[in-house]
């Protein structure tokens, strides 16, 4: 009896290890999938903010619009729509003045201006982002170009493509500088035209803020004064907080006429060309020497880094390299790419 008594017992001990066990079994793999999950969810999180370029869209085969932009000093004031655009340049015209071209791709810009007439190296620029042309007017040399380099183009007008502020006539400004545009009228006037890139956007973006500091003969950039002629000089200073320049022209905060902020910029791409007078040219008007290379600096989040350029042709893009030969990648942002005339100072401090 003493025997089969402790043979239930046993039997009772075993049968208990046995529940529990599979207990800890099922706990434990109930805890496995509690971790899955977390995994699973972790792993959709992460492909939520996957983290892309915001400047423009990368994948996007758009034409970007190339819009000629007055500068003459009684109508910079009236600048509008130009924090939209992700590259402009500018270059010296005549009588030591400049002049922008702004680039707009996939925006809705509601107010772009004042819209101003061509020079016909601008079209080299145009060109080498496949991008379509947009101006009031045109020189005798940019009208021979046209044709010859077979520049897709619109001129905006007063109605269709554009229209003429006349609030500011009202105000006592010349009628040269009231005409205006937005992405929606220019939309208008692509009938017939190809609207799809057929090259790569001219610069590659870094989605990381990029360390310039590891490049040979860096420097400090927090001003930057770039002249262009006793007329026009365009300069910046560093907004350490928000990792941008803020412009100015002729030492005035550059500033849009509708919003009244000042402009900003992320990134600044500076170098010289040599310039002269267009013999026989009964305005003055001026040529450059930009098919070649040369050096120049690119400048970003307080940082001036040397860099080269290369551009082969007039339609060819410009290559621009860091000094060590890789490929330029700039900060992801807007940028504004300075050719300056030879001979002017370039001031880096």
């Amino acid at each position: 009896m003493k025997n089969k008594k402790i043979f239930i017992l046993g039997l009772l001990l075993l049968l208990s290890g046995v529940v529990f066990g599979c207990e800890k079994e099922n706990n434990a793999s109930n805890n496995s999938n509690d971790n899955n999950k977390t995994s699973v969810s972790n792993q959709n999180t992460t492909k939520e903010v996957v983290k892309k370029v915001k400047i423009v869209d990368v994948n996007s085969k758009s034409r970007p619009f190339a819009i000629m932009i007055n500068n003459l000093g009684t109508a910079r004031p009236l600048q509008s729509g130009l924090q939209d655009a992700y590259i402009i340049y500018e270059m010296i015209v005549e009588g030591g003045l400049t002049r922008y071209m702004a680039l707009f791709l996939d925006q809705n810009t509601e107010r772009i201006g004042s819209i101003r007439s061509s020079r016909h190296y601008y079209l080299d620029y145009a060109l080498e982002n496949d991008a379509i042309y947009v101006h009031h007017g045109q020189s005798p040399q940019a009208s021979s170009d046209f044709g010859k380099l077979g520049i897709t183009r619109i001129v905006v007008d007063e109605s269709k493509t554009g229209w003429r502020d006349k609030s500011l006539k009202q105000q006592g400004y010349a009628t040269e500088h009231t005409l205006f545009t937005s992405i929606e009228k220019l939309n208008k006037g692509l009938s017939g035209k190809r609207t799809e890139r057929n090259n790569n956007l001219l610069l590659n973006y870094s989605i990381e803020d990029l360390d310039l500091t590891k490049y040979d003969n860096n420097k400090v950039a927090n001003k930057v004064s770039i002249k262009y002629s006793n007329s026009v000089t365009s300069s910046y200073e560093y907004d350490e907080a928000n990792k941008v320049y803020n412009r100015f022209v002729n030492g005035k905060a550059h500033k849009d006429y509708v919003t009244g902020k000042q402009y900003t910029f992320k990134n600044i791409i500076t170098y010289k060309v040599k310039n002269f007078n267009i013999s026989g040219d009964d305005k003055g008007r001026q040529d450059i020497n930009n098919i070649g290379s040369g050096s120049g600096y690119y400048i970003s989040e307080g940082i001036a880094v040397p860099i080269t350029w290369e551009k082969k042709s007039r339609a060819s893009q410009t290559i621009y390299k860091y000094a060590n030969g890789d490929k330029l990648i700039v900060n992801d942002g807007n940028t504004f790419i300075q050719i300056q005339p030879t001979g002017q100072e370039l001031t880096i401090e």
